[in-house]
């Protein structure tokens, strides 16, 4: 078949064969390449879409980017049900088989090195939101709003001073500032507690709200490496957290493949 090498992972050899319906990027199965001691995983993918020019013009195209990344994540996700995969960037492309046998070759070590550290675990990310204080003026509009007939009778308004004002802001501060404290410091015990049934860990950058477009204040954003034998207590113990933690919510993903502790940088 004609068309570039498109590379999932690396993986080590694995006897459990992928479903025949799974389909990757471009529509098209994903078969395994070997070398050595190694499997690429790889599927073949069209010139015009993937050589360096056109490729580069549709990484800024969110909608074919985001269903490359889906086709892409579908194949990992497999992957990652029948062995412990490496995989690599989005988009990583050869000429041909000999170009991907080259890559293996080149960068064989640092493959086993790694596949050995990941061998038989998985990665868990577990994220902490606080919602933002809201003032009492902000509240009772919303509910005024929400319902007209809850609106107290007009009264004569009394005058604020400059001196309460500032002691009303001053006042809003500092309970905008020990919400942020109790939350970080509910992150950081969490954390030290899920550290305790991970391998290894990755604190990563919070998330930017308008892209996540999830709500609140992203206080933690962590991935944790956990053996497979280990996860189920390792879920149990993120459940049992989200009880314990009042304006705050934990969310939990995985398992995934180990991306945050692959090592890949290209």
């Amino acid at each position: 078949m004609s068309g570039l090498r498109y590379v999932y992972a690396v993986c080590r050899p694995f006897g459990t064969p992928l479903s025949a319906q799974l389909t990757g990027v471009a529509g098209v199965p994903p078969k395994q390449l070997t070398h050595h001691g190694l499997v690429a995983v790889v599927g073949h993918v069209p010139e015009e879409d993937f050589a360096e020019g056109p490729l580069r013009a549709h990484l800024e195209d969110l909608d074919w980017l985001s269903a490359t990344a889906r086709a892409h994540q579908n194949v990992i996700d497999a992957l990652t049900v029948v062995t412990s995969p490496l995989p690599l960037r989005l988009a990583t492309v050869f000429r041909d088989d000999s170009g991907v046998r080259m890559m293996m070759e080149q960068r064989e070590e640092t493959f086993l090195r790694t596949l050995d550290r990941l061998d038989g675990r998985v990665e868990w990310g577990v994220k902490v939101y606080a919602e933002s204080p809201e003032s009492p003026e902000v509240s009772e509009g919303r509910e005024s709003a929400e319902n007209p007939d809850s609106r107290p009778a007009p009264s004569p308004v009394k005058p604020v001073s400059g001196r309460d004002y500032l002691r009303q802001r001053r006042g809003q501060r500092r309970a905008h500032e020990e919400k942020w404290e109790q939350a970080e410091e509910f992150s950081r015990r969490l954390h030290e507690t899920l550290s305790g049934y991970a391998e290894d860990t990755r604190i990563h950058a919070p998330q930017n709200a308008a892209l996540s477009r999830a709500s609140g204040r992203n206080v933690l954003n962590a991935a944790y490496l956990v053996p497979r034998s280990e996860s189920e207590a390792f879920v149990e113990l993120v459940d049992r957290t989200k009880d314990d933690s009042p304006g705050l919510r934990v969310e939990l993903t995985g398992p995934w493949a180990a991306y945050s502790f692959s090592g890949e940088d290209s």
